[in-house]
């Protein structure tokens, strides 16, 4: 675990961003350290990209807790949820951003594919936000926003686990949005189309993604980690207080040509 030496607190607080070490998580990260939040930087494998982004928090005067954690184990969850309870206690934002999943053709996978996929996309978010909730409803509220992607409502090749943990995320999102509305909590959702980071280079067919986004969306260019951001970031808003339970589509247009 590494902790960022205390920064002048300008807002005192704090958000958890799961799988902040890199791409669009940490591009999340960063910016709402910009905002003025103190950063839950998640991780479970990238220990030195972790730390990276933990450091570039730092020179933008905000304070970083580093914590190691599989999300889609509920013990490292809770576990992680202490360690910030010993650091900030307290939690403002929930950004259920880290995804894994194996990509291959619905007969060729199997129960250990299915299972890491969907603990780690969907059951995380079940789980983060029952931890989170608790701590936000003791500071009057708070707001939830999780990554989606297209194929949670179209088919995508080699992209069943992963396309049926999503469209679980995105439900679950609904019924959390209800269900915690009565605590000032909101809850959402942002799907993106192909965005080209890190996690698109597991794809067997990403020069085809990005060629397709390129030529075939109706915006004029593909979808930047910035755009999914934004996004995020009006959902983190008090101009979103009445968005619950949504899932904010930012393709360009793409999905409204399939």
């Amino acid at each position: 675990m590494l902790y960022v030496k205390e920064q002048k607190n300008m807002s005192g607080k704090v958000a958890v961003v799961t799988g902040s070490s890199r791409g669009i998580g940490k591009a999340i990260a960063l910016r709402l350290a910009k905002e003025g939040y103190d950063i839950v930087v998640n991780y479970a494998r990238s220990k030195t990209a972790a730390e990276e982004t933990a450091r570039e928090i730092e020179a933008l005067g905000r304070k970083a807790l580093v914590v190691k954690a599989n999300v889609g184990d509920v013990e490292k969850i809770h576990a992680m949820f202490a360690q910030i309870d010993e650091v900030f206690g307290r939690v403002d934002v929930l950004v259920n951003n880290a995804a894994s999943g194996v990509l291959r053709p619905a007969m060729e996978l199997e129960e250990t594919h299915w299972n890491w996929t969907m603990n780690i996309n969907s059951k995380a978010l079940l789980f983060c936000a029952q931890e989170a909730a608790k701590r936000m409803e003791r500071v009057g509220g708070g707001k939830i926003v999780s990554i989606s992607s297209l194929g949670s409502i179209r088919y995508l090749e080699n992209y069943t686990a992963v396309g049926v943990s999503k469209a679980a995320l995105e439900a679950l999102t609904r019924y959390l949005a209800v269900e915690l509305a009565p605590k000032n909590i909101a809850v959402n959702a942002v799907s993106g189309g192909a965005v080209d980071t890190d996690a698109l280079k597991h794809f067997p067919n990403r020069e085809e993604l990005l060629a397709d986004a390129a030529a075939n969306t109706p915006a004029g260019r593909p979808v930047k980690p910035d755009d999914i951001v934004n996004a995020v970031l009006f959902l983190l808003s008090d101009a979103a207080e009445m968005i619950r339970g949504q899932t904010i589509i930012v393709d360009g247009g793409r999905s409204l040509l399939l």
